[in-house]
């Protein structure tokens, strides 16, 4: 929980804030842009909510910090109505979970609300306000992994859903051996009618992503928005496994239609399938710089 004795300078007065633990994973500068920012290599409040939309993205940013950065000095009245605002909506049938884990250093899940069973992409944190959530929207029939990274609570989830678990076997380890369903190969791999996994070595050996109804593409760690550079790119300074690879990986997405690059880091992207594949050959372009 934010301590208001931590409470970091550059915050602007008034109720938010958020203290010195922050470890800069960008969750509520996404999230609530209009609140937080970063100053100093940390986030901060640079704008207080003055309307109903902001207050609600701020709290919303609040609870899913990873590191319960972010505190109110008065006690929110409304902390439970916002609770119910998780999963939040994107588009369609599509959900950010929110409730980040530290453990995954800040990255973002969602949940598709499937009709054969919903597939949870990505692991957030066990807690009990989302876990209610989920289960009223059917519960999480698949818990699918795009990488070693980014798999949280998995065992609970798995615990409490009975889900099935999918993780590439070159991204197994210790903690993921007993995952029910290892990927194996670099070919893409169908995975119900409108669903398509595809293996994208580069920041992680077994890296994988998911392209649901040609139209929203999970990306894990492999591809994000840059709000620096303004485009599509991989994640050159904390690529694990060959920059290369990614590279080449990233190049075969071109043979794909889809609209939404919903990333468990950096920024979402949403543009329609012709400027989608601009934004891409532009990335691509940027990478390949020495």
């Amino acid at each position: 929980m934010a301590k208001l004795k931590q409470r970091r300078s550059q915050n602007i007065d008034g109720d938010f804030y958020v203290d010195s633990t922050c470890i800069d994973c960008d969750t509520c500068r996404w999230m609530s842009q209009t609140v937080f920012s970063r100053i100093d290599e940390q986030s901060a409040v640079y704008h207080q909510p003055e309307n109903e939309l902001e207050r609600q993205q701020a709290l919303q940013a609040l609870l899913s910090c990873p590191t319960a950065s972010i505190g109110t000095v008065e006690k929110p009245k409304d902390i439970l109505a916002i609770q119910q605002t998780f999963p939040i909506p994107i588009e369609d049938n599509i959900y950010h979970c929110g409730y980040h884990s530290e453990s995954s250093y800040g990255a973002a899940s969602y949940l598709i609300q499937h009709p054969d069973g919903n597939i949870l992409v990505d692991s957030p944190r066990f807690t009990p306000p989302l876990v209610k959530q989920l289960e009223a929207m059917g519960g999480v029939r698949w818990l699918y992994l795009t990488h070693r990274d980014d798999v949280a609570d998995h065992r609970k989830y798995h615990q409490h859903f009975n889900c099935e678990r999918i993780l590439h076997q070159d991204e197994i380890n210790t903690d993921t051996e007993d995952v029910e369903i290892k990927l194996t190969g670099v070919e893409p791999i169908a995975f119900l009618s409108d669903c398509l996994i595809i293996p994208v070595p580069g920041h992680t050996k077994g890296h994988t992503i998911l392209l649901y109804n040609n139209k929203f593409l999970f990306t894990g760690d492999h591809l994000a928005w840059s709000e620096s550079r303004h485009q599509l790119a991989g994640f050159r300074d904390v690529c694990w496994y060959s920059w290369p690879e990614l590279i080449k990986s990233t190049k075969k997405l071109k043979a794909y239609r889809f609209e939404w690059v919903l990333p468990g880091h950096g920024r979402r992207y949403h543009a329609n399938a012709e400027k989608m594949q601009q934004a891409l050959d532009n990335g691509i372009d940027w990478m390949e710089k020495p």
